[in-house]
Formats: structure tokens, C-alpha cells, sequence
């Protein structure tokens, strides 16, 4: 599909909002979610095993501050081995992922989520390693692959940002109404209050659906 000028350059900035908040707003998650972890984690910490399995991770938590990518990845391989059934497994999984990807490692932090997508108990972490899947997708343009992340169900909590990446992979593919679409349903979904709502607002406003947000920002 052709497009003018105009159009082209609002494509362009729009593709330099993902790069600049995209990833961040869904990387987020990953913080947001491990929190509400650490609190389920602390109250199951009856048994041996989850004891150990907590100090493994408390141990991961000062590597990933040190930025030691080599011993984030090695602690997150240990949780997985010895300690998959508590919650640790699935949370250092999907960090090791986030610093893989930091340290632009795309196929060892696909492998991260998709193990936590795979096996994961909870719900939670399981619709937050496919959307993240996608958000890689994305990166390597693999548009198919990543709306294949994002079909099926998720939570209600993430809705909004399923609809979110959709519309991000729809503008990679040039197809703006189907992104204005996704956008403004998102909107809708989201909450107030939400840290990722300024960067979905300014992605729709720059393909030109701003007119309309005040009916979906109620």
C-alpha cells in the first residue's frame, strides 16, 4: 500500500515511539508483576525448597544490579532445574529474559519467555512471557509469529496491553486503521493511572486518532 509523504513521516515517528516506550512499558510489566511475586513467594515459604529457591533469587537480584549477564542467565537455569513448582522459576525466568535482551541476546531471552509461556503455572506470568514473545517478534519482524503470541485469551489486567502490541506490530505492517482500531480499544481498556497510557496516547495521536480519545478517556 502506497503512501504520501505525510503519511510515511507519521509511520516513521510512530516507529521511534516503540523503540523509545514500547519496550519499556511492556519490560515494565515484567518489575510490576514481580512484585505481586515476591508476595505470593513470601507466603508459601513454608517448605525448604521455597527457602532455597529465595535466597537462589535474592542472589539473582544482585547480579541484574551488577549487570552480570553470565550469572543472571545461571541462577534463572538453576531456579527452572531445581525449583520449577514455586514461583521463583517463572519471575527469574522472565528477567534473565529482560537482561538477555539488554544485552541484545534475542534468541536466549526468547527462550527465557517461552519456557516461562510453557510451563507456568500462573496465568499471570504465562499471558506476560507471550506478550513480551511478540514484542520480540516484533523487533525481528516476525509479524505473524507475534500476532500468533498475542491470539487466544488472556487475564483481564492485560487486555489492554495485548491490544497495545497488536496495534505496534499492525503499524510495522503499514495497516493504520487496523492500528487505530487496536489503539483506541486498548484506550478504552486501560486504566487512568496506567504508567503506559501517555505513550499509547502519543503512538495514536501520531497516526492521527486523537480526535476521537476523548470518547475512550473517560
Amino acid at each position: 500500500m502506497a503512501y504520501n509523504l505525510e503519511e510515511q513521516e507519521q509511520l516513521d515517528n510512530l516507529k521511534s515511539l516503540w523503540k523509545k516506550y514500547g519496550n519499556l512499558a511492556t519490560w515494565g510489566l515484567i518489575i510490576i508483576l514481580g512484585s505481586y511475586a515476591g508476595w505470593n513467594a513470601w507466603t508459601s515459604r513454608q517448605t525448604g525448597q521455597s527457602v532455597q529457591a529465595s535466597q537462589l533469587y535474592e542472589e539473582m537480584q544482585k547480579f541484574i544490579v551488577a549487570k552480570d549477564s553470565a550469572k543472571v542467565q545461571a541462577v534463572a537455569e538453576d531456579l527452572k532445574t531445581k525449583f520449577a513448582s514455586t514461583s521463583y522459576a517463572p519471575m527469574a525466568a522472565l528477567l534473565a529474559a529482560k537482561s538477555a535482551f539488554e544485552a541484545n541476546d534475542l534468541k536466549l531471552a526468547k527462550s527465557q519467555l517461552q519456557w516461562v509461556a510453557d510451563t507456568s503455572k500462573a496465568e499471570e506470568y504465562k499471558a506476560l512471557a507471550r506478550i513480551r514473545l511478540a514484542g520480540v517478534a516484533l523487533d525481528e519482524k516476525a509479524y505473524e509469529e507475534g500476532m500468533k503470541q498475542l491470539s487466544g485469551t488472556f487475564p483481564a489486567q492485560f487486555e489492554a496491553d495485548v491490544l497495545d502490541a497488536k496495534g505496534d506490530i499492525y503499524v510495522a505492517q503499514n495497516k493504520i486503521d487496523d492500528a487505530r482500531t487496536a489503539y483506541k480499544a486498548a484506550l478504552e481498556k486501560m486504566s487512568e493511572k496506567s504508567p503506559g497510557r501517555q505513550a499509547l496516547q502519543m503512538k495514536l495521536d501520531v497516526i492521527g486518532g486523537a480526535t476521537d480519545t476523548k470518547v475512550v478517556s473517560k
